[in-house]
């Protein structure tokens, strides 16, 4: 096993943990609908499913604020533009706890493609445009709507100043990408086991399956760590999803469990790429 594992890059953390451990929550706005519908009707308002959303900045947003309080912890927050020019009180509150904004889409059901630049160069501006004025903090990374990219947007994410994308699903760690001429952190999906829309809602699987795809992950990464190749995992939080009363156990569960071991660094996704970053031009 051991001359495998020595294929893999070459990797450690600022303390030499053995697994870094980020929680991201997206706090979003839709036109039509939601992750959450009775009937699918695309192009068309469905209410009900609009109002599921509503819930993330009424009731499950803080919750979720005061569940990561409770255990001194700093998400990173998806944001849509909208939500952002909607809700900057939620926005300005939990920048002033600690949290990080990132951009998310202007709004959350609208997906782009390759002939759609200059609507996606817009939307870029006028959402990092609108996290700005309710933050007073421009956002340092990007995460496309719905995680849909287009073959546009790390060239537009590279020209309009960002240092880094969760647009990718290739690797277990960050790595440095050339963007015409910039350099751009990627920062690979390492939740997709433990992302409430894509393990529970959708699939309409019980709350336990978050808890189930974390501990095989972290126990996985926690003993490579161990083996001298430290990793990174995830957990992924809607407000309007896991800000409601049946994931709470479940997400206390994770987060107890693995702040019960040594060597974790519970950080941001801000900090991560600031690492990679440094790591990158020690390299050079």
């Amino acid at each position: 096993m051991s001359k495998f594992r020595a294929r893999k890059r070459t990797w450690r953390w600022p303390g030499n943990e053995r697994v870094a451990f980020t929680i991201g929550l997206a706090f979003e706005a839709f036109e039509f609908q939601s992750q959450y519908r009775t009937r699918d009707t695309p192009g068309v308002v469905n209410p009900l499913s609009l109002s599921y959303a509503e819930y993330g900045v009424k009731v499950g947003g803080w919750r979720l604020l005061e569940l990561l309080d409770g255990y001194g912890i700093k998400a990173h927050m998806s944001t849509n533009g909208l939500a952002a020019e909607r809700y900057p009180d939620f926005l300005s509150t939990a920048v002033g706890e600690g949290h990080e904004i990132s951009g998310h889409g202007w709004v959350n059901d609208r997906i782009y493609t390759a002939d759609d630049i200059e609507i996606e160069r817009r939307d870029i501006k006028r959402t990092t445009e609108a996290i700005a004025a309710a933050t007073g903090t421009r956002p340092m990374g990007w995460t496309s709507s719905g995680a849909t990219p287009s073959s546009n947007t790390l060239g537009l994410l590279a020209e309009a100043g960002y240092q880094w994308s969760g647009d990718d699903a290739s690797d277990d760690l960050p790595f440095v990408r050339d963007v015409d001429g910039r350099s751009l952190v990627m920062l690979p999906h390492t939740h997709t086991h433990q992302n409430d829309v894509q393990i529970f809602l959708g699939p309409r699987n019980g709350p336990g399956i978050i808890w189930e795809g974390f501990k095989e992950s972290f126990d996985r990464l926690y003993q490579e760590g161990i083996d001298g190749h430290p990793g990174w995992t995830e957990i992924i939080l809607h407000c309007q999803i896991g800000g409601r009363p049946v994931l709470t156990g479940t997400i206390r569960k994770c987060l107890d469990y693995l702040t019960g071991h040594d060597g974790v660094w519970c950080t941001t996704r801000n900090q991560i790429a600031n690492w990679t970053l440094a790591l990158n031009s020690q390299a050079r």
